[in-house]
């Protein structure tokens, strides 16, 4: 039973996160127009894309490990937040696509430290049979956050800031988001025996989890490519105004309905929020293969925006729920690193395909990989509800 006193974390880290995205999302939405002003094309975009989201996916493996050896979460969060707030200062420097890439790495390479500890002390925080409740609220001021800054990125570029301006903007940002870390306490103690990672110690249904969870991240590629599919529906000042905004509607989507998906798959179970997700994100893959409207764009970017809700809350909270306590960093590292090796290949995959055969092979590619992860989840998690082990 968690420690009622510790549910203040939940909102602390949430407000850290709020901080954060403030800033990641400043730069998100601007990035593949500022790779492509750089002359970077979708092979740039996938590359960076991939690399800089599956890469630092690597840190979350050894980090959720570390933490748990450790019996500290907190050390790992902190590092990794002052990280990536370190990588976006020296990203309004960069003046080539490749150092984009570099930089981009180095400022998520961040995330990759502090994702699987903080999500094993959202879990600790969070009430008995309430996880998915706190993975949502988490979330759901993640994505508040990220709908202040995608809005914010809007602002200043209207008011004629450059690319390096706003970015600069953004890693001021980003160092003010460490300072509710003052009031965040500890949320787990040292385990009495010796943790070991290792992959044959997990539980038979997370490890098909796992494997379900990467052949849907293999489909679920970087963002950057929906926002250069809308930007070529636009020309002039509305090839950079229309993405910013659609983008800022997808967080507002994702930031309303986070926590009440949390909390419907607190009830219903995990499986059959994230399979409506998955299919979900099929249908608006395939829906932006064909799009051809402003008034289509507007629905799938929304659509886009409730398939997070309903998925990426729900991943993190069925991962906590199939592994034991004393693992449970090291289980939440282990997702992250499959995922991320899969966000590395789909986002290649993807850029590759933009490039050979168009963008509507891209979202078609999705759309099967999302698809085939929903048959899988039906077929290889239908007796597999909630476990809790914790």
């Amino acid at each position: 039973m968690s420690d009622p006193k510790t549910n203040k974390n939940i909102l602390l880290l949430g407000f850290v996160s709020l901080l954060n995205d403030i800033s990641s999302e400043i730069i998100q939405p601007v990035l593949p127009l500022f790779i492509a002003s750089l002359g970077g094309g979708g092979l740039a975009v996938g590359l960076i894309g991939g690399i800089s989201d599956g890469l630092p996916s690597l840190f979350k493996v050894l980090a959720g490990y570390w933490s748990d050896r450790l019996g500290k979460r907190k050390p790992l969060v902190v590092a990794g937040y002052a990280l990536s707030a370190a990588g976006k200062f020296f990203l309004p420097a960069a003046a080539t696509w490749q150092q984009v890439f570099l930089l981009k790495t180095l400022e998520r390479s961040g995330k990759g430290v502090r994702s699987a500890p903080r999500d094993a002390m959202i879990s600790e925080s969070a009430q008995e049979g309430r996880r998915g409740r706190g993975f949502g609220l988490h979330r759901a001021m993640d994505s508040t956050g990220a709908v202040i800054g995608s809005l914010l990125a809007y602002l200043l570029w209207q008011g004629g800031m450059s690319y390096s301006s706003i970015f600069l903007v953004a890693g001021v940002l980003s160092v003010l988001a460490l300072l509710p870390f003052y009031r965040v306490k500890e949320s787990f103690r040292a385990p009495s025996c010796e943790v070991r990672l290792k992959l044959s110690g997990l539980s038979p249904e997370l490890s098909r989890f796992l494997v379900i969870a990467s052949l849907f991240a293999l489909g679920n590629f970087s963002y950057m490519f929906f926002i250069l599919r809308a930007q070529g529906l636009f020309s002039g000042a509305e090839a950079v105004a229309a993405p910013l905004l659609l983008y800022a509607l997808f967080n507002l989507v994702y930031a309303l309905l986070a926590m009440p998906a949390g909390i419907w798959s607190d009830r219903v179970g995990r499986r059959k929020v994230l399979a409506l997700g998955y299919t979900l994100f099929a249908l608006t893959a395939l829906g932006f293969a064909f799009v051809t409207s402003l008034a289509g764009l507007i629905a799938l970017f929304a659509l886009y925006g409730l398939v997070y809700a309903l998925v990426d809350g729900s991943e993190r909270a069925y991962v906590s729920d199939l592994c034991p306590a004393i693992l449970r960093g090291s289980s939440l590292g282990l997702y992250y690193g499959a995922i991320g090796i899969a966000a590395i290949l789909s986002s290649l995959a993807a850029g590759a395909l933009w490039v050979w055969w168009g963008a509507e092979a891209t979202f078609i590619f999705g759309a099967g990989a999302a698809a085939l992860a929903v048959v899988g989840l039906m077929m290889g998690m239908k007796r597999t509800e909630v476990l809790a082990m914790s």
